[in-house]
């Protein structure tokens, strides 16, 4: 009986083990991310680099806030995994649209593999087109009387390509581990890391700010206070579900018989998660890079004109954000969620929803709920990507909070916990499997 119980009690240790291994897996991979961002390009001068990503538009103020900082110091994870992002986008939108996609979607494991290769094949491609667009843009470059890159020609253009390629495959690469031998998105907590690793920076700089006077201490309380909030909110509507009633006919296997069983389906209120921020931003940020990067002297009046007028803060840029922060729910929803899939679904287990017919019908009703759903959400994403416009533009605030940033975070972290709550369940629940065999004995 003694011997049993040590067996069971060095199981669970070894179990216990497996998650803390996991754990720390994650950790060390989120380190060397961290240590790569700091291993520069060569060729490239830092501070006019640092000047001139911090003077030169929203877009890339963005990319370099989910890089952790790599695009300012120009080092070989500069690139993050936007590239990776970008071809999973494309991909998973290009399976919604060609047949052969579709099919191979249904074809289980061996399927997966095929779009898995042609994401890493797009994302070579993206990765080795934008490093050949920045390193080309770069040479032309001047910021705070410097010239952004040393030495001109194709000896930078060559190593800049190979670096931020070979740095983006290589985070596609620690993403990928990190799914598969730790906890949670490997590639949602590499972003995740390098959008916390601004945040104590930015809170010093704000602590500092309140020490000179130049933000009252009633305003940092409000700052704070709205900061708890917006994110409470988030976590609340993130989690958020709308269960639709689900009947399951009566069945009989053998001379069994099985009552009627009803469950629910459940459907969120934000299906599209953070891809309509980052379409929006990236749409309406490309016009302030664009005018930064290739306009000279006073060529492009008509471009200077654009950015001004969707210039953050401005009435007329708040408007068509939250615009297009609405079409792209909606879009990006109808391409991830197939109503008329899932009623087939429902149909082909026996199930129906009281009062619908099977079929058509299940459908529209499905499509209805997802339709009010996907507006109320888009409505939600609209307010939490408003809110860091309303504190810089109001309270001056000097850090970027809310939006897509806040979005990414709060996911992760959800994922994460829940992620790690499933595995003490899964170990408890063979605890008490152990406990009830050997009283059973």
């Amino acid at each position: 009986m003694a011997t049993i119980k040590g067996k069971a009690k060095a199981k669970a240790t070894g179990n216990l083990s497996e998650l803390r291994q996991r754990v720390l897996f994650v950790i060390g991979a989120l380190v060397v991310f961290r240590l790569g961002s700091f291993i520069p390009v060569p060729g490239v001068n830092p501070e006019a680099m640092s000047h001139l990503i911090n003077h030169g538009g929203g877009l890339l103020n963005m990319f370099n806030m989910f890089s952790g900082g790599s695009l300012g110091r120009f080092s070989v994870f500069a690139l993050g995994v936007i590239p990776y992002i970008s071809a999973s986008i494309v991909v998973q939108m290009m399976g919604a649209i060609l047949p052969s996609l579709q099919a191979l979607k249904k074809e289980g494991e061996a399927g997966q593999r095929t779009l898995t290769m042609y994401t890493r094949m797009g994302t070579v491609a993206l990765s080795a087109f934008q490093a050949l667009g920045i390193s080309l843009a770069l040479m032309k470059q001047s910021a705070g009387g410097m010239p952004v890159v040393y030495m001109q020609g194709y000896g930078f253009i060559g190593s800049a390509v190979v670096g931020l390629t070979a740095g983006s495959l290589f985070l596609m690469w620690l993403g990928e581990q990190v799914t598969e031998r730790g906890i949670g998105n490997g590639i949602s907590l590499l972003i995740f890391a390098g959008i916390v690793a601004g945040l104590p920076g930015a809170v010093s700089h704000t602590l500092g700010m309140a020490n000179n006077g130049e933000l009252s201490v009633l305003k940092l309380l409000m700052v704070v206070v709205l900061v708890l909030v917006v994110t409470a909110f988030c976590v609340f509507m993130e989690r958020a579900q709308r269960r639709i009633t689900v009947n399951y006919a009566r069945r009989s296997s053998g001379q069994r018989a099985y009552m009627n069983q009803t469950s629910h389906l459940p459907l969120k209120i934000n299906m599209s998660g953070v891809i309509p921020p980052i379409f929006a931003s990236s749409l309406l940020m490309f016009p302030a890079t664009a005018a930064t990067w290739f306009s000279s002297g006073g060529k492009s009046l008509w471009l200077q004109d654009l950015v001004q007028v969707l210039t953050p803060g401005e009435s007329t840029y708040n408007l068509v954000y939250s615009l297009l922060v609405i079409v792209f729910a909606f879009f990006y929803t109808a391409i991830v969620f197939n109503s008329q899939e899932t009623a087939d679904n429902l149909k082909r287990s026996g199930a129906l929803i009281p009062g619908i017919r099977p079929g058509r019908s299940t459908a529209e009703y499905i499509d209805a709920v997802m339709t009010r759903l996907t507006g109320i959400g888009a409505l939600y994403l609209v307010l939490v990507c408003l809110v860091p416009t309303f504190m810089q533009s109001y309270w001056h605030v000097p850090f970027y909070f809310g939006g897509t940033s806040l979005l990414i975070v709060v996911v992760v972290v959800m994922d994460f916990t829940a992620q790690i709550q499933a595995h003490l369940v899964s170990h408890q629940y063979e605890g008490l499997l152990k406990k009830a065999s050997l009283r059973r004995n």
